[in-house]
C-alpha cells in the first residue's frame, strides 16, 4: 500500500489555521477523501496534557529548552499514535502545526536557533517531513490582535487558559514571523506561502489550489 499524504498548516496564532484546516477537511471529504485531522500540541491524551502545560499562562517559568523538549515529546507521541499509523494505512493526514512551528517559535522566537530544532527533529521524528506545508502569514499586527481576542473569549467561555505565548512582546513574534519566512525560502518545494491580510475565502482558494495540484501529481504517479 502506498504511503499516505501528509499536509501541515503553519502560521502565527491568529493566522486562521483552525478555520482553514476545517474548511480544507470539508473540501476533501466532498471529493471522496477521509482525512485524519490532528493538531500540535495535542491530538492524543498525552499531547493534550502537554498542551495544557505549555500554553497555560501559569507556566511562565518554563525554560526555552524545556518548552522545546515538551513540544517534541508531544510530536513523538502524535507520530506514534496518529500520524504514522494513518500514513502507513495510505490515509491523508492534516496536521495543525508540526516541526516548522518549533523552529519558528523556539528556534526563532526563543532564539535557540534552527540547528538544534532540526537535529531534534531528526532524532525524535526520524526526519518525517510533510509532503506539503501551507504557511499562513498575514500581517503581524492582524495575527496578534485576533489571537489575543480569541484567547480572551475562550477563557471567558470555558475557563481554559491558552494565552501564555500571547503574553510575549512583539519582538518575540517578529522573530517568529521572520523565521517562518526563512523556512519558506529554504524549502519552496514543500512550503506554499500564503501571505497578506486576505479574506477567509481568498486564503481557502489558495489552499485548495495547492492541495489539488499535489493530489493531481500523486494521481499521475500512482497511475504511471
Amino acid at each position: 500500500m502506498p504511503r499516505g499524504l501528509f499536509i501541515t498548516l503553519e502560521g502565527l496564532d491568529g493566522s486562521g489555521k483552525t478555520t482553514q484546516i476545517n474548511r480544507l477537511a470539508a473540501w476533501l471529504k466532498k471529493r471522496g477523501h477521509a482525512p485524519v485531522v490532528t493538531r500540535q500540541p495535542g491530538g492524543t491524551a498525552t499531547g493534550d496534557r502537554i498542551r495544557e502545560l505549555v500554553l497555560d499562562s501559569r507556566s511562565a517559568g518554563l525554560a526555552p529548552m524545556t518548552e522545546m523538549a515538551l513540544m517534541f515529546a508531544d510530536r513523538a507521541q502524535t507520530i506514534a499514535e496518529v500520524i504514522g499509523p494513518a500514513l502507513d494505512a495510505g490515509k491523508l493526514v492534516l496536521c495543525d502545526r508540526f516541526t516548522d512551528s518549533t523552529e519558528a517559535y523556539q528556534g526563532g522566537g526563543r532564539e535557540l536557533g534552527s540547528a538544534v530544532v532540526l537535529e531534534l527533529h531528526r532524532l525524535v521524528c526520524s526526519s518525517l517531513q510533510p509532503d506539503l506545508t501551507l504557511l499562513l502569514l498575514p500581517s503581524l499586527d492582524a495575527s496578534l490582535e485576533r489571537a489575543r481576542r480569541r484567547n480572551q473569549r475562550t477563557a471567558a467561555q470555558t475557563g481554559t487558559d491558552e494565552g501564555r505565548f500571547e503574553q510575549e512582546k512583539d519582538a518575540f513574534y517578529g522573530r517568529v514571523w521572520q523565521k517562518y519566512r526563512e523556512i519558506a525560502i529554504r524549502e519552496p518545494e514543500r512550503v506554499v506561502l500564503i501571505e497578506g491580510d486576505l479574506t477567509i475565502d481568498e486564503v481557502h482558494e489558495q489552499i485548495v489550489e495547492a492541495v489539488a495540484e499535489r493530489l493531481a501529481v500523486l494521481a499521475v504517479g500512482a497511475s504511471s
